[in-house]
């Protein structure tokens, strides 16, 4: 039985991007790929038997941010919540999939501008090389090896004023939704009539990467040396069932769960013929 984890997902691809702008408070709409992609993601990694299971989510975190909000839908995860941002007198720019068909996840979705983007200030729009040429003009202090992780962004956030906030929702994770979750107390697939566990996050890049390293105790100014591609999934979760270990889950088994219930069926299917031509024999 997992331990509580909280599925970090960066929203799909956009041109910004693509092309490596710094893109915070700037509304921009997914790709056609991103889009593509972002379905793709869902088949592959919701379900019963796969990495997130939607029965086991406790709580959905999104972005303000349209893009993010859109991979939500995208991943189509059979939510019974309303999307908040969609209203029955709104018209919808892009067609919701059929998510009524099968409700798999009673998770409350939350909008929250804890998980926004890190706000870029004067770099909105910028690409880094850009950022540090313009550093350079200005006789700014380590122009040519800008870090926003030790740097911040002028006009917008410091790497203290996006630990704050981050730190705020991993103490409300903690406490709301994964303490006294662990062992006989979790709530797998609801196996134990105490609810959901898991916690799934939508957010962007450089936000998730610094609730990642967070998560583990690591200050930003340290670089966090991570990784997540637009349409990314990452795991985090606990080291020796305590609370009082987080850990980053660097793989998961949710595929040997996927073969064994193939297994499983193809034994079943052989049995029944086998009884059958018992039958007929």
């Amino acid at each position: 039985m997992p331990d509580p984890r909280v599925f970090i997902i960066r929203h799909g691809e956009t041109e910004w991007s693509l092309n490596g702008r710094h893109t915070g408070t700037t509304e921009l709409p997914l790709t056609a790929n991103g889009e593509k992609r972002i379905i793709a993601t869902g088949k592959a990694l919701v379900g019963d038997d796969r990495l997130i299971v939607p029965g086991n989510l406790a709580h959905i975190y999104v972005s303000p941010r349209h893009r993010a909000q859109r991979t939500l839908e995208l991943l189509n995860l059979g939510c019974a919540d309303q999307y908040p941002w969609r209203t029955p007198a709104s018209e919808p720019s892009v067609p919701l999939l059929d998510n009524t068909a099968c409700v798999r996840t009673t998770a409350h979705i939350q909008v929250t501008p804890l998980v926004r983007e890190w706000d870029y200030g004067h770099y909105e729009g910028l690409r880094s090389a850009e950022i540090r040429e313009s550093r350079a003009r200005r006789g700014i202090p380590h122009a040519h090896d800008w870090d926003i992780w030790r740097d911040g962004c002028e006009g917008g956030e410091s790497p203290a004023d996006v630990t704050e906030r981050v730190d705020e929702l991993i103490r409300e994770i903690r406490e709301k939704w994964h303490r006294g979750k662990f062992g006989n107390e979790a709530g797998w697939k609801r196996r134990d009539g105490t609810g959901p566990n898991d916690v799934l996050i939508v957010a962007h890049g450089h936000l998730l990467r610094a609730f990642a390293a967070r998560w583990v105790g690591m200050e930003l100014e340290r670089n966090p040396s991570l990784i997540l591609e637009a349409g990314g999934v990452g795991t985090l979760s606990y080291e020796h069932h305590n609370i009082e270990e987080p850990a980053i889950l660097l793989g998961g088994a949710f595929v040997v769960d996927v073969v064994e219930k193939e297994q499983g069926e193809k034994e079943e299917l052989r049995k029944e013929k086998e009884d059958a031509q018992k039958k007929n024999s």
